[in-house]
C-alpha cells in the first residue's frame, strides 16, 4: 500500500522534539517496503528510536508505521528547500546507488 511520505513528514514533525523530518521507502521482505524516517533532533532532545515509533504508531493505520529511523544533523535539500530523496536513499543503501523505488 502506497504511504505518501509528505503527509509522515508533516505528522513528525508536529512532534515538539524533532526539527526535520524525511520519510523514505524501505525494502522489507514481508511488505515490499515500509517507511524510514530520517529526523534531526530539537537541540537538547532526547528523544530516541523507540520514542519516536511509539508516538507514531498512536497516531496512524498499521501500515504507515515508521519501521526505521535514523537521526541526522540535517536532511539534505535542494536550494530551493526540497527534500532530496534520492541522496537519502544513498544514505540507507551506500551499496546501490542507483537503486530507484
Amino acid at each position: 500500500m502506497h504511504v505518501a511520505p509528505a503527509d509522515l513528514e508533516q505528522l513528525l514533525q508536529s512532534h515538539p522534539e524533532i526539527a526535520e523530518a524525511a520519510v523514505i521507502p524501505y525494502p522489507d521482505e514481508e511488505a515490499g517496503q515500509v517507511p524510514m524516517a530520517f529526523l534531526v533532533k530539537q537541540p537538547h532532545s532526547s528523544i530516541n528510536e523507540r520514542g519516536i515509533t511509539d508516538f507514531f504508531a498512536k497516531q496512524v493505520a498499521p501500515y504507515k508505521k515508521i519501521r526505521r529511523v535514523a537521526f541526522v544533523s540535517s536532511t539534505p535539500r535542494s536550494p530551493a528547500g526540497k527534500i532530496l530523496r534520492r541522496d537519502l536513499r544513498n544514505m540507507a543503501f551506500p551499496a546501490l546507488p542507483s537503486l530507484k523505488m
